[in-house]
């Protein structure tokens, strides 16, 4: 399924043996579009705001972002992130590499 809500804007900032830290800048109604981490995970924020996570199965649910305080989540998990705010939100993405 396409979507008509503009892309949120992913900037790789580390890639290496361990880690991918990526910023993540989304715009009023932008969106991941749907994806499936391959590795454990912590968000920190670094707007305060919200992100309406859809999961499958038609789940739906909206998750506090407050700045500087971070949350993990581990790898596997399927899901299309969406800033459902009237401003600006961005956090950073750190996805840890086994090995």
């Amino acid at each position: 399924m396409t979507s008509s809500r503009p892309k949120a804007v992913p900037t790789v900032l580390i890639d290496n043996e361990r880690v991918i830290t990526t910023r993540w800048d989304f715009a009023p109604g932008a969106e991941t579009g749907w994806h499936r981490h391959g590795h454990d995970y912590v968000v920190l924020p670094v707007t305060d705001g919200a992100l309406k996570l859809e999961e499958p199965g038609g789940t739906e649910r909206v998750v506090p972002l407050t700045n500087g305080v971070p949350y993990y989540r581990g790898e596997g998990v399927e899901h299309n992130v969406i800033n459902p705010t009237s401003h600006d939100v961005a956090f950073i993405e750190v996805e840890i590499k086994k090995g």
